[in-house]
């Protein structure tokens, strides 16, 4: 199976014309020097500087990025500012890290298979997302929650053997949130407060569904 179409809908980061490329690899060093391990930590640690929303839209499709951006006006008018700063930071440097590890080849076999379970889930989750929205009383709570924490489960095995304590941690935060009974309710309730941002939400999943993008 292609590897890109295996990291379907997390592999939404492009590091064309090799922006974030190793710039050591011309550098004459001794077999002691673990270059590409060297670059990969560096890119790993100024990607995971760029946490606006407004910069990750500059390494994602346009229709990525306003759901993306809805999705934290969706936090914020459900909690505040602030943890919806915390929640959204969280996520996009996950999604950061997860793309520098896929274009540096640094996923297994076992990891690619992982990756593509993971899709398929997220696949899954998104069409019942649509459907939800659009057709009335077909909210099933019970199906999202698992599905969030199958996908949480997913991921944490995909980056367990590349990433720190202190992402997976980011990882578990941003899941538990959406996890959450009360949130889920108030984005599925009719004529709720974000149902207007859900609407804008919906529409550009559906979008993506249909370009096999995620």
């Amino acid at each position: 199976m292609n590897t890109s179409h295996r990291m379907r809908g997390i592999n939404i980061i492009s590091t064309q014309d090799g922006c974030f490329s190793s710039k050591l690899n011309h550098l004459s060093v001794s077999d002691h020097l673990d270059v590409q391990s060297i670059s990969l930590r560096a890119q790993k640690k100024i990607l995971g500087k760029f946490t606006s929303r407004k910069i990750i839209t500059t390494f994602i499709d346009d229709v990525s990025g306003r759901v993306l951006d809805n999705l934290y006006k969706l936090v914020k008018e459900f909690c505040d500012k602030k943890t919806a700063e915390k929640v959204i930071k969280h996520l996009i440097k996950t999604i950061i890290k997860i793309g520098v590890l896929y274009k540096n080849d640094q996923f297994n076999n076992e990891e690619l298979d992982i990756a593509d379970k993971f899709r398929k889930k997220f696949n899954a989750l998104m069409m019942a997302v649509v459907s939800f929205h659009q057709v009335e009383f077909t909210y099933d709570r019970v199906y999202v929650i698992s599905s969030l924490e199958a996908g949480r489960c997913c991921i944490k095995q995909l980056v367990q053997r590349h990433l720190t304590e202190k992402s997976l941690g980011r990882i578990d935060n941003f899941f538990n949130f959406f996890s959450s009974e009360v949130f889920l309710d108030s984005c599925f309730k009719k004529d709720g407060p974000q149902k207007e941002i859900m609407e804008k939400i919906v529409d550009d999943v559906n979008t993506l569904l249909e370009n096999g993008v995620i």
